[in-house]
């Protein structure tokens, strides 16, 4: 059927009934071009800035998208952004805040194993509702002792018992006003300890202990059994955390945030893995820039036996060819990408990898016929890109440098020409290699190495408890003009070839752009 104008038109039958416009006649013409019809064919590969997409009907407000997404079979985010296991980009303090923003942190393994272990425990602990395994005490212990775990983990408020351990009578709690003034630091927390103590009682409710919190005015309620031994744990920042962070990405109990970790595909990385999962750990990332290899296929098995319910993300990714391989050996989720980082060279050393846009779709096409959703990692430098990434197929976007110049990135800011900066590496370059990644790039044993990345710097760009707001703000926007409600109606649209695409041409990218004038400043939020 051809519409009046010349453009194509189609009749859609079973689609809800939206406010203003009668079913019929809201997808009456076709512009543009389907994602299969882009992206299907083989020849010709695209990246994000190569098309747009092209808007449809508004017929809600912006705050009402829904951005909660898949990343795995069973793992669920509130916003669909995960920050990148790279050296700069993620450690304990940016995946805390990632995942009180909605979305994910993935520690890096260019550490020690006792070091990612220590990171990921500090995500875990951060926020707890009930806390099961609280750090404890004997009244034996010393006022130093006290000091050294506020240290390291960052709180106070730890239950003293009677040998030190949970499940032992509950002898007093130790706080901050019981230690600042105590000048000996040997000195036993049985003399200084606070000994009057409000606690309520084994099987209540977290409700019902956050009210008493609020009654009693204290910073930690301990949950005591009907021998007065404790048993847990509720902290009264918990409360503001809830209450502030109503978004947050938390594990299936709703207690504690997600985290994710990296582990490379060797042997004695099975080891690495033993380590972090009595922590928590909610998904394991498979880190490599090839995934399509013999070791990582042994590896998913390994886990898929040891660990049966741990969720795994394999990659990376570009073809449906190494997609399948990984869907087979048993992964929860994929990674795609190759050579597209900003701070990647893999294309144009190694001659390999694909346009992401392309690889995404492709990829994303075959996961989903299995249930497997897709991280779409690399080439994001603008919201817009996150909702063209998302708008191919995946589930979620994985970024490197938008997150490296945030306070909460690793590392410290320096100055160059009056300009704040944050110093940014890729895994492939020569610097985190000799630190370790070159495992990544089956490259730990060559005698000379050849890089796959950069290191450079990025622009400050303030605290993550700022920009993710803008970043969930601006896809959310980008999601009305579309005239998709949730992520569910955006794939089904990529799918169904009622959302449209077209192709760029340099001039429209130019246009497209900021342009025409001879001086302007543009800020991120």
């Amino acid at each position: 059927e051809r519409s009046m104008n010349g453009g194509s038109s189609m009749k859609v039958q079973n689609l809800p009934s939206i406010p203003g416009v009668e079913d019929e006649e809201l997808f009456r013409f076709q512009d543009g071009a389907s994602a299969k019809e882009l992206f299907g064919q083989s020849v010709s590969g695209y990246a994000y800035n190569d098309f747009v997409l092209l808007p449809g009907h508004i017929y809600f407000g912006a705050e009402e998208v829904s951005l909660r997404t898949k990343i795995t079979k069973n793992l669920w985010l509130n916003a669909p952004m995960v920050s990148s296991p790279m050296d700069t980009v993620t450690e304990s303090i940016m995946a805390i805040n990632m995942a009180l923003q909605g979305g994910m942190g993935v520690i890096h393994y260019n550490c020690e194993v006792n070091e990612q272990k220590k990171e990921v425990d500090r995500v875990k602990r951060f926020e707890n509702g009930f806390i099961t395994d609280p750090k404890t005490l004997s009244p034996t212990a010393t006022v130093r002792d006290a000091m050294n775990i506020k240290t390291r983990y960052g709180f106070s408020g730890i239950p003293v018992t009677e040998d030190g351990c949970m499940g032992s009578k509950l002898c007093g709690i130790v706080t901050n006003r019981d230690l600042e003034f105590v000048k000996d630091k040997n000195t036993q927390l049985g003399e200084v300890m606070t000994t009057e103590l409000v606690t309520a009682n084994q099987g209540c409710t977290l409700d019902e202990a956050y009210q008493v919190l609020k009654e009693c005015k204290k910073g930690k309620l301990p949950i005591v059994d009907s021998h007065g031994r404790l048993v847990g744990l509720v902290a009264r920042t918990d409360l503001l955390k809830n209450k502030e962070h109503p978004n947050a990405s938390k594990d299936a109990e709703g207690k504690r945030l997600v985290c994710g970790a990296a582990i490379g595909t060797r042997v004695e990385d099975r080891d690495r893995l033993d380590a972090l999962v009595p922590l928590g750990l909610d998904v394991v990332v498979l880190d490599s820039s090839q995934g399509d290899s013999v070791f990582q296929l042994d590896m998913v098995r390994y886990i898929r036996n040891k660990y049966p319910d741990l969720e795994i993300i394999g990659g990376n990714v570009v073809t449906r060819n190494q997609a399948w391989h990984l869907i087979r050996a048993g992964v929860h989720g994929l990674r795609v990408g190759m050579g597209c980082g900003s701070i990647c060279t893999t294309q144009e050393v190694m001659a390999c990898g694909r346009p992401q846009a392309t690889a995404v779709y492709q990829v994303a096409s075959l996961a989903r016929e299995h249930g497997v959703p897709v991280l779409a990692d690399g080439g994001i430098s603008s919201t817009g890109h996150i909702i063209k990434g998302l708008s191919v197929g995946a589930s979620a976007v994985m970024m490197g440098s938008m997150l490296a110049g945030t306070e909460e990135s690793p590392g410290e800011y320096f100055y160059k020409d009056g300009v704040r900066l944050k110093k940014y590496r890729g895994m492939g370059s020569l610097e985190a290699m000799k630190k370790g990644s070159a495992v990544r790039y089956f490259s730990e044993d060559d005698r000379v190495r050849v890089a796959q990345g950069v290191s450079g710097a990025v622009a400050d760009r303030g605290s993550i408890k700022r920009f993710m707001p803008y970043l969930i703000a601006g896809v959310k926007h980008g999601f009305q003009d579309l005239g998709v409600a949730s992520m569910e109606a955006l794939h089904a649209q990529v799918y169904n070839g009622l959302l449209r695409f077209q192709i760029r041409t340099p001039a429209a990218q130019m246009e497209g752009s900021v342009h025409s004038l001879f001086t302007y400043e543009k800020s991120a939020a």
